[in-house]
């Protein structure tokens, strides 16, 4: 039980580290950043980068760590699934602007860099992802979507 609570804390709190992560990287987006800014922002990128695996360390461990719930649980439940495929697609979506903030902070620190647009979407969209995810977990926690 103890272990169990513990791990359900930690994959709470880097769900809410990765949210203040995306929505900081959001709200200091703009259409040119100093090299620095960047600088900035891949550290609060790296943050996010480190929430993410412990949501997914935490996550794991309680799906198939034999901690709480059976696996089958959430082995037999497509929102499940779903939640799992939304984590990856929000990752996948995140690798550009994470590659992005690392190769261009280097530099003249108030060298003025233009950002991509297409940056600015993906973090709009992971963000969307991300908010659907608690909706899912919920609906879980009510049992709809088993299928055992």
């Amino acid at each position: 039980m103890t272990t169990e609570l513990f791990l359900r804390y930690v994959h709470f709190i880097s769900i809410f580290t990765i949210v203040a992560t995306l929505a900081s990287e959001l709200l200091l987006l703009k259409k040119t950043l100093t090299r620095s800014e960047l600088t900035r922002l891949a550290k609060i990128d790296a943050v996010y980068g480190v929430a993410a695996l412990v949501l997914l360390t935490a996550g794991l461990t309680l799906w198939l760590g034999g901690v709480g719930k059976p696996a089958v649980v959430y082995t037999n439940n497509w929102i499940f699934h779903l939640k799992l495929t939304l984590f990856i697609t929000i990752g996948l979506l995140s690798i550009y602007p994470t590659v992005f903030f690392l190769k261009n902070r280097k530099g003249n620190p108030q060298e003025e860099v233009k950002i991509p647009s297409a940056i600015f979407w993906m973090l709009r969209l992971e963000l969307a992802l991300l908010f659907i995810i608690p909706l899912l977990a919920g609906l879980m926690a009510r049992g709809v979507g088993y299928f055992g």
